[in-house]
């Protein structure tokens, strides 16, 4: 079943090329052989012993029976994540997963121990949660359906990491909601088995005998303090807790019973799929309400909720970001990047952003963007041998394309300038065509004529 399972996520490639194949075979390693799920009270197992396949693969080639591990690219080409964040937010109007894909992301960079130097044993945003170990965290129940739902636009983009993919649905997800920009950047190194998975009990549980002391126990060995705490916190004002996932919450109610997506489980606010401070506005009086009134409402209010108006530290913050909601969304852009980036290995080393590239369109755009882009000059070009600018034949500079081509997605303010100033030389302009001399074109149609009749003469 395990190995049906992964068959539907990824394309055939039996008639692909060498490098679609490549691509295949590394996303179908993401897939272990003993992969197991549980999606709608479904378990997916294998029928065979984990790790039979690649043994025997490895065999055959040679191996000695050794384990052969497929690794997936170093980095991430940015033309293909700007493709995939497009994608993405086609996912998000289709199938409002919006809390899903932020969990997903949150989830496999939240298990870093700063108090750990190895790569990748201090865990963190490497893409390691698309292994069967760690999906089976408790923490992580529900998540095959994130995976599921990124599989595909992975198939389509295999230069990008599973690690940055993640990540980048992320924060897709928050910005389409209504969130901040959040200042990303990517170029993060993925691992390539799941021997590499951090071990579980890592991320924050939701009901401990001390919520406030769990929570500063578990984000302070990420690295994050009690500001970054209460901002990410408030990410709650997405999404809806499900019984049959986390044991919080009820099947159902007003503002979950309808969808929309799947309907039920419970919100811990009203717009559920709306990014704003409302979280903190609505836990703000829900907190002050006994534990059993609480229980009566229909919005959720959680042990580790109810402790960010309790603790003195944690309610400064929380406070603050009940009122306003400009100075949250700044600390949480700020938390949420830092987050994503915890014990990821950056190839370069520095990492890049999206937004610095200039090359800002999608990969399959490029080509006719700068097909476009140069239209004017060869209208110019052409139109041009059909005009002698009052009997004096202009001397334009020679076009020479490989001078308008350096490999951006558009020319610059100054070359387009630039391209127009020598296209009204020839006396065009972007309202009307440039008019031909229907005197000259006359005389050289006489010419032509003379000289076919001298050689028909000959």
């Amino acid at each position: 079943m395990a190995e049906r399972l992964a068959a539907s996520l990824l394309p055939a490639a039996a008639s692909a090329s060498p490098s679609a194949r490549r691509a295949t075979v590394a996303a179908a390693a993401s897939f272990p052989s003993s992969c197991s799920a549980r999606a709608a009270g479904l378990r997916l197992r294998s029928s065979r012993p984990a790790g039979r396949f690649s043994k025997a693969a490895a065999g055959r080639r040679g191996g000695g029976g050794a384990l052969r591990v497929v690794r997936c690219m170093a980095a991430s080409d940015a033309a293909e994540l700007k493709s995939a964040r497009e994608d993405i937010k086609d996912l998000l109007k289709t199938t409002y997963c919006h809390p899903i894909l932020v969990r997903l992301g949150w989830h496999d960079s939240g298990t870093y121990d700063k108090n750990i130097e190895e790569w990748p044993q201090r865990g963190g945003a490497d893409g390691s949660l698309r292994f069967e170990p760690e999906l089976n965290h408790g923490a992580n129940a529900g998540l095959i359906n994130a995976l599921k739902l990124i599989q595909p636009i992975k198939d389509r983009y295999p230069s990008i990491t599973y690690a940055d993919l993640f990540q980048l649905a992320s924060a897709t997800a928050i910005e389409e909601a209504g969130g901040p920009k959040i200042p990303m950047k990517y170029g993060r190194v993925d691992v390539t088995a799941p021997e590499q998975c951090p071990p579980e009990g890592r991320l924050p549980d939701a009901g401990p005998r001390d919520p406030a002391e769990h929570l500063r126990e578990v984000f302070y060995r990420m690295g994050l303090d009690d500001k970054e705490i209460v901002a990410l916190s408030g990410a709650h004002t997405l999404g809806r807790a499900r019984p049959d996932r986390s044991g919080w919450g009820k099947p159902e109610t007003k503002y979950t019973k309808d969808g929309p997506g799947e309907p039920g489980g419970q919100s811990w606010t009203v717009e559920w799929l709306k990014f704003d401070n409302s979280y903190f506005k609505d836990m703000k009086f829900l907190s002050q309400l006994p534990s059993e009134e609480q229980k009566e409402q229909d919005l959720l209010v959680l042990p580790t909720d109810a402790a960010l108006f309790e603790d003195p530290s944690f309610k400064v913050y929380a406070e603050k970001y009940a009122e306003d909601q400009e100075a949250f969304f700044k600390d949480y852009a700020e938390a949420h990047a830092k987050l994503s980036n915890l014990g990821a290995k950056f190839d370069p080393p520095e990492g890049f952003s999206l937004d610095d590239d200039t090359s800002d369109g999608p990969a399959d755009e490029k080509k006719e963007e700068a097909a476009a882009a140069l239209e004017p000059v060869v209208a110019a070009v052409s139109t041009a041998t059909s005009d002698d600018n009052n009997g004096a034949a202009p001397q334009p500079e020679p076009f020479v394309a490989a001078k308008y081509s350096y490999g951006k997605r558009e020319l610059s303010d100054s070359m387009k300038q630039k391209i127009r100033a020598e296209y009204e030389g020839f006396g065009g302009s972007p309202d009307k065509p440039m008019q031909s001399n229907y005197f000259l074109n006359i005389m050289i149609l006489i010419a032509g004529l003379a000289f076919l009749t001298s050689l028909v003469g000959n």
